[in-house]
């Protein structure tokens, strides 16, 4: 094999009369409405960027979420009510992105960071794009230090680190959303993000309001994007709440991410997906959706030297508290742990409803002393051990004596529940759940 040692440019500029300069277009013109989508002719634009469409109303945005030969497809921000046939396509040249800056602490704002508090501007010290670059993953710092939620069963039983990405795994009406404020305001964190993306409008004035409250609320930055919103703003919703986390992590700050759901986000992008033509794969979902997630999550976690770091919880939703649910098992791959909210515990009273059976931090053993990590696994083994037998207990079937390990399961369990069992106002430091597991398996 030879090499030409003409330099690369020289080389290059011969096929320069083959390239055609990039077309740009002053405007275009809408041509067809499907369903969610927009058909437009008669403009170049690449995927991602921003155009106005003129409706009877004014202009709306939409963003480029594919093409087909000379056809973009576009994507509304809003309603598309209003929009004509032939309707004006413009191209918005200069984006200003995400505004971010110490401004977003206490404000509530939509998927593109427009304020929804009606308290004004957003006094943005920079302004970012929605997809960042990601990390070099040998330049991240690693995770050795747990970090505070305050929820007892988190602490002592499946600690946390400090750049730790988790998956809160729940279905409909279980108590994640009152788990994930009181993880707001028992947090040691610096700066906590929230992303309330595909729920009820209720829920979002409501978590704002009760859940956060006044105090949680001042260190914190919501971005909400319900369930009517298009799913591009869903989509947007979850990107703009790492967006922030991002940059408060590049602060050296520590940022505690909550974001609900990631369920939601794959729905939106499967929505945008279909709609331009992808075709479905696993139980409807396209291809995409399994491309998006691990890029969403890997955005998460430690930053390099002088940088904060990301301790994210994705809330997952288990349709029909099914956790093999296609969007709950590639979450459960690409995740640093998961915490599992039973159904059975919530109906019997028993709050936060947390099987920790069923849950584990992967990287808890990194974080925590031999000690601790000795505690909790006894602690999971005789509620285990009970759990398994509760049938046979329950029903007199299981004779006293049988078993040694299994009556001083049966002995203990009512003290477990205790201990696992927090009131949703209650916070509870760090070294106080290692003395409370401490005292609860007779080591204190």
């Amino acid at each position: 094999m030879t090499y030409s040692s003409t330099p690369l440019a020289q080389r290059l500029s011969r096929y320069d009369k083959f390239i055609k300069p990039f077309p740009v277009a002053v405007a275009g013109s809408l041509t067809r409405v499907v369903g969610l989508t927009l058909e437009a002719r008669g403009l170049s634009a690449p995927v991602g960027s921003q155009c106005k469409i003129e409706t009877i109303r004014g202009m709306i945005d939409a963003e480029v979420v594919g093409f087909n030969d000379d056809t973009l497809y576009l994507m509304p921000n809003d309603n598309i009510s209003g929009v004509l046939p032939g309707a004006r396509v413009v191209p918005v040249v200069h984006q200003e992105g995400l505004p971010v800056g110490m401004g977003l602490l206490g404000r509530v704002v939509d998927g593109l960071g427009r304020p929804l508090d009606g308290l004004g501007a957003i006094n943005a010290e920079a302004h970012l794009k929605f997809a960042a670059n990601p990390i070099n993953p040998l330049a991240r710092r690693p995770i050795d230090s747990p970090l505070d939620v305050g929820v007892r069963a988190i602490n002592s039983i499946i600690t946390v680190g400090q750049g730790q990405r988790m998956g809160l795994f729940a279905g409909s009406g279980v108590g994640k959303s009152v788990l994930l404020g009181m993880m707001t305001r028992g947090s040691e964190a610096d700066v906590i993000v929230v992303g309330l993306v595909g729920e009820r409008g209720r829920e979002v004035k409501e978590f704002i309001e009760e859940i956060l409250g006044v105090e949680g609320r001042k260190r914190s930055v919501v971005v909400a994007a319900p369930a009517d919103a298009s799913p591009l703003m869903r989509l947007k919703g979850c990107e703009s709440a790492v967006t922030i986390a991002e940059y408060f992590r590049d602060q050296g700050m520590s940022v505690l991410l909550l974001l609900d759901s990631v369920t939601r986000y794959a729905m939106a992008q499967r929505e945008i997906a279909l709609a331009v033509g992808e075709p479905p794969a696993t139980k409807g979902y396209p291809p995409s959706v399994f491309a998006k997630l691990p890029a969403l999550v890997e955005r998460a976690g430690n930053g390099g030297e002088g940088q904060g770091s990301i301790t994210a919880f994705f809330t997952v939703l288990s349709e029909g508290d099914d956790l093999q649910d296609p969007i709950a098992d590639a979450a459960r791959a690409i995740l640093d742990g998961h915490i599992v909210l039973s159904r059975e515990l919530a109906d019997s009273g028993h709050y936060p409803a947390i099987d920790i059976e069923k849950s584990i931090s992967r990287v808890m053993p990194q974080v925590v002393s031999p000690t601790h990590m000795q505690q909790a696994r006894i602690a999971k083994q005789i509620y285990s051990l009970y759990m398994q037998n509760r049938d046979m207990v329950t029903l007199g079937a299981y004779q006293r004596g049988s078993d040694p390990m299994l009556d001083q399961a049966i002995q203990m369990m009512p003290r477990i529940k205790q201990f696992l069992q927090q009131g949703m106002k209650d916070v509870i430091s760090y070294d106080d759940c290692l003395q409370g597991l401490a005292q609860l398996l007779g080591q204190g």
